[in-house]
């Protein structure tokens, strides 16, 4: 277990559900016990995670534009920033800014670009969302979009049955080309020669080695809210201790799937993942 030289302080930019181990709820354990100092900024809370059906959002946009004045007056530094969940026009635009000024004094960059999935926008993200999301992600070292995002984001049709792996590498490329250093697609599916099944993996395309890669694995028949924060989480620990992108993304995997075996059965899958009972599955 290799501890970090000293201790990082990380700035997360995402949501904060009061109910359910998503975005903030999800990613401030995990980093905590990778001994990270972690700091957020919350762009929205919102009162338990989506899958409910009824919630309630609060958009937080003065409180983070008087937050990060005051932070400055006070001379506080983050070594890393990670944004994620962003509501509207404005908060893209003064988190971009951020980044912009973060990225300028040499700090990393990390975004989840959270705006769909299974080929559909999110309710209430329209096209403008995508085009500011890709005036973000030009900010970034390193990105993660699932296969859903990355082809908003690359202006590609979205193919549901499966794609081949020169048109990920090409897919890959395409947003490392809009500005983004590093790229990793989620939740992709590839068609391999000769199956009629595409098999589900992750894209890479790592700008320290110029090198892409493509990591499969076996999809669990569960779903939880959360395990794309928690992928992200885990991703950027690594990443930030100085581990090459496959490793890095190879640890998020193996994250991934061990707390969803380890947790298959619960009654409640629209809270996630109970991160605090199974911590020990991080794989550090």
């Amino acid at each position: 277990q290799r501890m970090v030289s000293s201790m990082s302080k990380l700035l997360l930019i995402n949501d904060l559900a009061g109910y359910g181990k998503v975005a903030l709820s999800a990613m401030i354990p995990i980093l905590s016990h990778m001994q990270y100092e972690v700091c957020s900024l919350p762009t929205a809370l919102v009162s338990n995670t989506l899958d409910y059906g009824k919630f309630e959002i609060l958009e937080t946009t003065s409180y983070m534009k008087n937050t990060l004045q005051v932070w400055d007056a006070l001379g506080f530094q983050f070594d890393a920033v990670s944004t994620g969940f962003i509501v509207s026009r404005p908060q893209t635009e003064l988190v971009r800014d951020f980044c912009r000024a973060q990225k300028a004094k040499g700090r990393r960059i990390f975004t989840d670009p959270i705006m769909g999935d299974e080929g559909k926008l999110y309710n209430g993200i329209g096209e403008e969302t995508v085009a500011l999301m890709r005036e973000l992600i030009a900010t970034a070292d390193y990105i993660v979009p699932n296969y859903t995002e990355a082809t908003y984001l690359a202006g590609v049709p979205y193919q549901c049955g499966g794609t081949t792996r020169e048109e990920l590498y090409a897919l890959a490329d395409k947003l490392h080309t809009l500005g983004a250093e590093s790229v990793l697609i989620t939740s992709a599916r590839m068609l391999v020669d000769g199956g009629w099944e595409p098999i589900a993996c992750v894209v890479g395309y790592d700008a320290a080695a110029d090198q892409h890669f493509i990591l499969p694995y076996e999809e669990l028949p569960v779903r939880f809210p959360g395990t794309g924060d928690i992928f992200s989480a885990v991703f950027m620990g690594h990443i930030l201790r100085g581990d090459a992108l496959k490793t890095a993304a190879q640890a998020a995997m193996q994250t991934v799937s061990k707390m969803l075996t380890q947790n298959a059965d619960n009654q409640d899958k629209y809270k996630g993942i109970p991160l605090e009972t199974c911590l020990e599955d991080v794989v550090l």
